[in-house]
């Protein structure tokens, strides 16, 4: 029961868009069994448990996610596995794979920002802020290109269509990396500067508060 009530709780504290995402795919995996959709049935249970893979991941190594983090996490894997292939969003609208490479090549420039600046262990002045931005926007777009190898691996060994339109869809995809990239670069830039830029500046003072033990030399 003490196990029971403690699932309870950490489901309440999580953001209310990641409680309602685990309900739909609960629904969606219960009305999938009763239907016996197998494929549904495993689409969803794989969405909901590579959703509980960064929890499990960041305990095992001593870090903490803000709320806003691992909710940005849980949306763009419950929109690439689950609203992507089950509903077949991919091929619905043509916006939806750009959205998700841009999403995501955000995402990794934050999180190469917060992997260099914990590398110095929060010393602003450690490098000048142009370079660890740079190093970010390498992280995030080196994650991009990983991708599109992988896909094309998969396409030639499997005959699958990962790559939609070949050539053209792969150059999309990597501009708009480099454009995420940047973005998610820039957003680390301006926190070095002291700087605010809505959510994306606070969600790195967010991980940074809730991971002080990584960041001894962080001065004002």
């Amino acid at each position: 029961m003490a196990e029971s009530g403690s699932w309870r709780a950490k489901f309440r504290r999580q953001a209310y868009v990641v409680q309602l995402i685990w309900a739909s795919l609960a629904l969606a995996f219960i009305g999938a069994l009763v239907t016996m959709n197998w494929s549904l049935a495993f689409i969803a249970a794989a969405t909901f448990g590579l959703s509980l893979a960064p929890i499990l991941f960041v305990r095992r190594i001593g870090v903490q996610l803000p709320m806003s983090f691992f909710a940005g996490i849980v949306i763009f894997i419950y929109a690439t596995i689950f609203l992507g292939e089950a509903f077949d969003f991919y091929n619905r609208y043509a916006w939806w794979d750009v959205m998700l490479h841009g999403g995501s090549a955000l995402g990794f420039g934050l999180i190469g920002f917060l992997f260099v600046f914990t590398m110095f262990e929060g010393d602003r002045y450690a490098a000048p802020a142009w370079a660890m931005a740079f190093i970010a926007f390498s992280f995030a777009v080196t994650m991009g290109a990983l991708w599109e190898i992988f896909e094309f691996f998969m396409d030639q060994t499997f005959g699958l269509n990962m790559q939609k339109s070949g050539l053209v869809d792969t150059m999309w995809d990597l501009i708009v990396d480099v454009i995420g990239g940047a973005f998610g670069a820039f957003c680390g830039f301006l926190f070095l500067k002291g700087r605010q830029l809505g959510g994306f500046t606070g969600v790195l003072q967010d991980f940074i508060q809730k991971n002080r033990q990584l960041f001894h030399r962080l001065r004002k």
